[in-house]
């Protein structure tokens, strides 16, 4: 990783707003076929590196195809797939971002190489591509062949361009794009909006002049009200098992096979502040009595880690209880012994929700996805992680 380190550095001091965009991005290595990938999941946006692909990549391609990874995330191309044909769509997102990014690879989708017009919108470019006879065979996967009833004169007039689209391949992995299926999208534009404002307030507007329309649409304050972000937090963090019924026959066999349900199981570690700060007792009634009403709606088992410098109390209770303990213990914070606590837990809780002021020492990453809940006068301890304030629990008290 050393590379993508380097890379990241260069673009701190070239463009800064890419270069702190992309620390607050979860880094990976992956064994794929591509260089890079990027992707919304569980509101954790995550890079991944193929460091024996990247390495093949000059330090200017390199850095341009980290301002693609983030082009992605900001424009929300893997939220807005939807239930389009998925490689045309993949297409469709890099024609309109590459024109912009210079030293981009020359192999690089550009709209030029079919013949379409610079400055598209990804749907627009979608729309476009639907016209290409064969386009969507060319490339693989998805539903196939989307121009089959369009007429001769229309299929004669792309056949030069659907011969130019075989060599139409994204540098980047869009496979993954997949799992943002499984994140709302007022949710994935809640944590790309806090990331813009990190970004933004360290950098400001140093070489983001082609996205500063875009940019300064997330500098605006949010509107999502604070329970529907706490619901969908939670609702992604629910992990999905399986169970035989008799309720629904089986795809694939006969009435004698059982069919399969989905059944979510949410396991969720929840840390209160117990300092002085954070001891605003209203609100967090509030805030416990909407946890509790979402954790009632499905199967769940919620740890309540009450900690200062160290957890002072822990308890669990499932769904079916109704009542969060009040727990005063004053002293300062340190926010890493939630994290340790969360990390040795069997099985691996799939989010932690924490409840504080912010000021004290947080764990530099964590792969578990997290909601920071900051009291009035508090602050984001960390970049990672998605941000919800007790300022606008107020408003609604």
């Amino acid at each position: 990783m050393r590379q993508l380190e380097d890379a990241i550095v260069r673009l701190l001091k070239q463009r800064p707003f890419y270069g702190h965009f992309l620390l607050q991005c979860r880094r990976r290595t992956y064994q794929g076929r591509k260089a890079v990938a990027v992707t919304l999941s569980d509101a954790l946006p995550t890079l991944m590196v193929s460091p024996q692909h990247f390495s093949l990549f000059s330090a200017n391609e390199q850095q341009a195809l980290l301002e693609h990874l983030v082009k992605h995330v900001l424009h929300l191309h893997p939220c807005r797939r939807k239930d389009r044909h998925p490689r045309l769509w993949d297409l469709a997102c890099d024609l309109a971002i590459n024109p912009g990014i210079d030293y981009m690879p020359a192999e690089a989708p550009r709209p030029e190489r079919l013949k379409l017009a610079a400055g598209l919108a990804a749907e627009e470019y979608y729309d476009l591509l639907l016209l290409v006879p064969q386009l969507g065979d060319q490339l693989g996967g998805g539903h196939g062949d989307n121009a089959a009833d369009l007429s001769g004169e229309q299929a004669t007039d792309k056949s030069s361009a659907s011969l130019e689209a075989q060599q139409l391949q994204p540098l980047d992995d869009h496979q993954h794009w997949q799992d943002a299926e499984r994140t709302p999208d007022s949710l994935s534009e809640q944590v790309v909006r806090q990331m813009v404002q990190s970004a933004w307030k360290k950098s400001g507007d140093e070489g983001v002049t082609d996205l500063h329309a875009l940019i300064h649409s997330y500098l605006s304050p949010p509107t999502i009200p604070w329970q529907q972000i706490l619901r969908q937090f939670i609702g992604t963090a629910g992990r999905v098992g399986k169970t035989s019924t008799w309720k629904r026959a089986h795809r694939r066999f006969d009435q004698s096979t059982p069919g399969v349900r989905k059944q979510q199981y949410l396991n969720l570690v929840v840390g209160i502040d117990v300092s002085d700060s954070t001891d605003i007792q209203p609100l967090r009634e509030a805030f416990a009595r909407e946890l509790l009403r979402i954790a009632q709606s499905r199967q769940s088992r919620i740890t309540v880690l009450y900690a200062g410098s160290r957890i002072q109390k822990v308890a669990s209770f499932s769904g079916n209880q109704a009542v969060i303990d009040v727990f005063r213990g004053g002293g300062f914070t340190d926010l890493r012994p939630v994290f340790d606590h969360a990390c040795k837990m069997q099985p691996r809780p799939a989010a932690i929700i924490y409840l504080t002021d912010g000021f004290g020492p947080a764990p530099e990453s964590s792969d578990i996805p997290t909601l920071w809940v900051l009291s009035p006068e508090g602050q984001k301890p960390v970049e990672w992680g998605l941000e919800l304030r007790l300022d606008h629990l107020m408003e609604e008290i």
